[in-house]
């Protein structure tokens, strides 16, 4: 049976979808993987996503917001 670590979890404001972040051990071994479970009312949407691939999305993600900060900053 996998190991489930519960990482985060929040709303989205805009569009009121509600957001877990979670960290997957299987118990054979192997590389943890970080799900990404979006709910939108009755249906959900999940990812199990592997390091490299959450670090790359992630620092897309921060790049991207520091971008908007700075235009918000600017104006």
């Amino acid at each position: 049976m996998s190991q489930i670590i519960e990482l985060d979890k929040f709303k989205i404001p805009l569009g009121g979808q509600d957001v877990e972040l979670q960290q997957i051990d299987h118990a054979a071994g192997g590389m943890s993987l970080l799900r990404i479970r979006i709910r939108e009312a009755k249906r959900f949407t999940i990812f199990d996503v592997d390091p490299v691939t959450a670090k790359a999305w992630g620092e897309t993600m921060i790049k991207w917001a520091e971008a908007q900060t700075a235009k918000t900053d600017g104006e």
